[in-house]
């Protein structure tokens, strides 16, 4: 299912279960895209803070989240700024 039907499966409340699977298969989703996208914006030189900015959350809940598992990208590749 693509996400487009995994967004109209999880707004319909006629059958909430396949609903809730929908929306766990979405949070899923946003998860792995959340991190490519931060991974992609580290190596492209963002500081966390801009990134948190960019997601809404605070600096430090951004780099709670990722530092660990963003580990394999350099310092300098990260551009601490």
């Amino acid at each position: 299912m693509d996400a487009v039907q995994l967004a109209a499966t999880a707004s319909d409340t006629s059958a909430p279960a396949d609903g809730l699977r929908a929306v766990a298969s979405l949070r899923t989703l946003v998860e792995s895209l959340e991190l490519r996208q931060v991974e992609q914006a580290l190596r492209s030189g963002e500081s966390w803070s801009s990134i948190a900015a960019a997601l809404g959350v605070t600096r430090q809940a951004v780099h709670k989240k990722y530092a660990k598992r963003l580990r394999h990208i350099s310092a300098p590749e990260r551009g601490q700024r």
